[in-house]
């Protein structure tokens, strides 16, 4: 993947909802946490299922499988089954675009 990859304008993602994008070596899922962007792995580390369509909260989303949560900010796995983080993908904006870049265990 390359430094930064566009992925959406930030008017497409309204406050409080996210929105999942294909990058070259990854599936992510982009937070609007009121009006900060913020961008996991759609991935559980429990038993490796999507984290999309779980229930985003707060800082926080739920697995819509076997319920972990996980902190959307730091990627922290909150409660069992899950106990490994999700990767974390950095976000900047510029000119009003959503910009995803490589995690840092890349």
């Amino acid at each position: 993947m390359s430094e930064w990859v566009s992925v959406a304008a930030t008017s497409e993602i309204s406050p409080g909802n996210y929105e999942v994008y294909d990058l070259e070596d990854a599936r992510v899922i982009v937070f609007n946490l009121d009006v900060e962007f913020h961008a996991l792995e759609d991935l559980c580390t429990h038993d490796m299922s999507e984290l999309s369509g779980g229930e985003f909260c707060g800082e926080e989303v739920t697995c819509p499988r076997h319920g972990a949560l996980f902190n959307i900010k730091t990627g922290e796995a909150l409660t069992p089954p899950a106990y490994e983080p999700a990767r974390v993908f950095p976000v900047q904006v510029l000119d009003g675009v959503i910009q995803v870049g490589k995690p840092d265990d890349d």
